[in-house]
């Protein structure tokens, strides 16, 4: 029997799958292990589900798509043969047990392990209960090479049902841990506390791979790292960018340390969150095939940070902006807008709305004889616009990028069929101040993969100016809402705290200003329903973690 590893040298890939091209997947695991195999590595740990892409949702209940897994990784695991790295690699496995969230430890050219998921969450933006089974039976460690690993996937380390304490106890030396656990605003120290506690109850070190890129609404913000026995960081790899970083381990009298890893810093508040909204709109737009965007362009901020993120994301030369002026739309709007798009070096575009707005109110001439003019009438312009982006949408292939904040979303301050429109919105989850604050740190700061210019892009009069629908004469958004930093405490309070009106009273704020909001946030509901996807950056965004009934006569008198 060999002698057992003293050192050993872990490559954690972070790296960005694309759910359910599993032969990309596959691909991009064996570059991954080529790269580990040259700098010496012993094992290489995949995040969760790495194989299939995470989360696959109900592709794991089509029989193909689980034989498709097996094959690819029956077939990787042959690979090892070759007497480089080991892996281990997370894929759906179908057993007599039930379909399982699992992983696959290879090693000398076989399979010589499989762990299944005991925790299975269903909760926010999970549901994995409904297409998972748990595994049957706690885990124990799996021997690689002499070392004893124990391996509790994603869950299994942030829940209460014990899996790294049976672990521990039955004779684990480190944990590794595949995951899939995805980004909001504060995640990373939220993530490392979690580790802490496993590592404080066990008393074995833990190292957290987890997955980079953006699926859907979720974006995975890697940032993966190692808590030493000593509760303190053994090592932080970066965040939202995808990389494979081989990390050294020494067996020592009080256990496994690591001796050599990367001190990544992790980016703060506008930072993350902006490097969010453009790892997850780059990946929304090329994972789905589409050569390039459109966007309206006002000369407002939304819109504005819209497509300073999809240059940043995409390129200059893949956003077409196009503004659609009015009779309402101001001279400084057109110049804003022209602005922006001259500082961003994108394509634009002016086309008036003129003609087909008057020509949709004289066909409604007859139906709306008698009334009087008023929103009806400006949402012809919001649906106007839409259908214009829509045109070119169709007529060139480009995605369209829509551009409603979380406050605008949240009270239904949106046209259906008319600025809603689009493919996916960067914005979605950010409130009114938030869009504020982050296009102030973008003007002074280029993030790290940001394909767009350098200074200010975003120009300050649009930054300054009192926002504004532009749908009649000086309109402002504080003509039917109450002023953004009052309207976002008041909806932080509702949708990410769940708090009552007495509470967001005793806040400071107006019970009638509560209560209209309050009644606004519910009867938009049918709007939100039909939105575009857009980026997770709150604990709760509308959709995955916020699934309110649209029917809904509850409001809160108590």
């Amino acid at each position: 029997m060999k002698k057992p590893l003293d050192v050993l040298r872990i490559a954690v890939a972070q790296l960005n799958p694309t759910v359910g091209d599993i032969a990309a997947n596959l691909a991009k695991a064996r570059e991954a292990r080529a790269d580990a195999a040259r700098h010496g590595a012993d094992l290489v740990l995949f995040t969760e589900l790495f194989l299939c892409g995470y989360p696959p949702e109900d592709l794991v209940l089509k029989p193909a798509f689980l034989k498709a897994c097996e094959r690819a990784a029956e077939q990787f695991a042959k690979e090892t043969a070759d007497g480089g790295p080991g892996f281990i690699l997370g894929t759906p496995l179908k057993r007599k047990s039930g379909t399982h969230n699992a992983v696959i430890i290879a090693d000398g050219g076989k399979i010589i392990g499989e762990r299944f998921k005991i925790d299975l969450p269903n909760y926010g933006e999970f549901d994995e209960k409904r297409v998972f089974q748990p595994g049957p039976d706690m885990p124990g460690p799996v021997n690689f090479r002499g070392v004893r690993l124990g391996i509790p996937i994603c869950e299994d380390i942030w829940g209460e049902l014990g899996v790294c304490e049976t672990l521990a106890e039955s004779g684990a030396e480190m944990l590794l841990v595949p995951n899939g656990s995805p980004y909001y605003r504060g995640k990373v120290d939220v993530r490392h506390q979690v580790a802490i506690r496993q590592v404080i109850e066990t008393g074995l070190p833990l190292l957290f791979a987890n997955q980079l890129g953006g699926q859907d609404e979720l974006v995975f913000d890697g940032a993966s790292f190692a808590i030493a026995t000593d509760k303190s960081l053994a090592f932080q790899m970066s965040q939202f960018e995808e990389t494979v970083v081989v990390t050294t381990w020494k067996r020592q009298e009080k256990g496994w340390v690591c001796v050599d890893g990367p001190m990544s810093k992790i980016p703060e508040k506008e930072e993350a969150d902006y490097r969010a909204c453009v790892l997850g709109l780059r990946d929304y737009v090329n994972k789905n095939g589409f050569k390039n965007v459109v966007l309206g362009l006002s000369g407002g901020i939304d819109s504005a940070i819209c497509a300073a993120l999809a240059v940043d994301a995409l390129g200059e030369e893949r956003l077409r902006a196009i503004m659609m002026p009015y009779t309402y739309t101001s001279k400084d709007s057109l110049k804003d807008a022209e602005d922006c798009a001259r500082a961003l070096g994108c394509r634009y575009d002016i086309v008036p709305i003129f003609e087909p707005v008057d020509g949709f109110s004289k066909a409604l001439e007859p139906l709306f004889e008698g009334t009087k003019q008023g929103i009806t009438e400006e949402n012809l312009q919001s649906r106007t616009r839409g259908t214009i982006l829509m045109a070119v949408s169709n007529k060139f292939g480009s995605m369209v990028v829509t551009t409603g904040n979380k406050s605008e979303m949240s009270v239904g301050y949106a046209t259906l069929y008319g600025d809603m429109n689009g493919g996916f919105n960067p914005i979605k989850d950010l409130y009114k101040m938030q869009v504020y604050a982050m296009s102030a740190w973008r003007n002074t700061t280029v993030p790290p993969g940001a394909l767009g210019p350098s200074g200010m892009v975003i120009p300050q009069s649009i930054i300054d100016k009192a926002p504004s629908a532009e749908l009649r004469p000086d309109q402002t958004d504080q003509d039917s809402l109450p002023p953004y930093p009052v309207l976002d405490d008041i909806l932080e309070s509702l949708v990410e705290n769940e708090m009552s009106v007495d509470e967001i009273v005793a806040r400071g704020h107006d019970i009638e200003t509560v209560h209209r909001i309050e009644h606004l946030l519910y009867i938009a509901e049918y709007k939100r329903r039909q939105a575009a996807p857009g980026v997770k950056i709150t604990r709760k965004n509308f959709g995955r973690d916020r699934r309110y009934p649209i029917t809904n006569r509850f409001r809160d008198r108590s």
